[in-house]
């Protein structure tokens, strides 16, 4: 028998398939009778695993501290009112306030500080640990490059197990920050289970809702790099110090420009402001 030549899917039978090499969404998977080839269905499954694992894996936090003493930057490691993962999954209203022992900690530290501080940033485990564990220094040290360039004092890292995002407010009110920045697991999906979230609020206190923060999602090497979720974070903290407020009144207008547009041209990097800008 003579050997047949491999050649690539003809897309013309099916115009998806071009655009398997653009997007790690499901598409154009093909089907065996009335089912999914069994490659695919393995592959769903799998992603599935990977996603069930990143919920439920523990944050090493004595790794972080240790990397953040290697870079001589103090940390605090707190705990959420939530005593183990499984009430943290079952009950988000405890993930949302810090212990009592971990409050009065924060407060001791207030006192000793004689002061409070432009800048807190927290790392927190939330949905997804492995997002934290990959992701956080490799940001919280961009971040605090250009927080520093611009003259803001800095708190302690503060780490927190089984948080959730409102848990950064009571942090910041404790310490008497003007900024809270959290960084946490986002909720794993198929094709993501290691994407990490920002949230950002200025004024930072207890019983604040979603309106009053910024987030900057899907923070990842396949998703938005380090950097330009660092130059999104640094115009809002810019733009709230001197609008004094955060959340839905504080849009993201950063511009970025783009190869096509040039320096004259730039291009709005906002997906809701996404035009371009011709100047006179």
């Amino acid at each position: 028998m003579s050997d047949i030549p491999l050649t690539a899917p003809d897309s013309s039978i099916d115009p998806l398939l071009a655009l398997r090499g653009l997007t790690s969404a499901r598409i154009a998977l093909g089907r065996t009778g009335c089912s999914l080839p069994s490659a695919a269905q393995l592959d769903f499954q799998f992603a599935h695993a990977q996603a069930r694992d990143a919920v439920h894996l523990a944050l090493d936090h004595a790794a972080l501290r240790a990397q953040l003493t290697a870079r001589e930057r103090p940390s605090l490691l707190l705990h959420s009112a939530a005593s183990d993962r499984a009430t943290y999954l079952q009950r988000p209203d405890l993930g949302r306030r810090l212990h009592p022992d971990s409050a009065q900690q924060l407060r001791e530290h207030a006192i000793a500080s004689a002061g409070g501080f432009d800048l807190v940033i927290v790392i927190a485990d939330g949905l997804s640990a492995l997002a934290v564990q990959r992701h956080s220094l490799p940001l919280l040290m961009r971040v605090e490059e250009l927080a520093l360039a611009e003259g803001w004092s800095l708190a302690p890292v503060v780490l927190v197990e089984q948080a959730r995002v409102a848990v950064g407010d009571e942090i910041g009110e404790l310490l008497g920050a003007k900024m809270v920045v959290m960084l946490i697991g986002e909720r794993p999906g198929l094709s993501s289970p290691d994407s990490l979230g920002v949230y950002f609020t200025y004024g930072p206190r207890v019983g604040l809702t979603d309106a009053y923060r910024n987030c900057i999602s899907n923070v990842r090497l396949q998703g938005l790099s380090y950097a330009m979720a660092a130059h999104r974070l640094l115009y809002l903290m810019r733009e709230a110090c001197r609008r004094q407020l955060s959340g839905v009144n504080l849009k993201d207008e950063t511009e970025v420009n783009s190869l096509e547009s040039g320096p004259d041209q730039p291009m709005q990097n906002n997906f809701l402001l996404a035009t371009r800008i011709t100047k006179p």
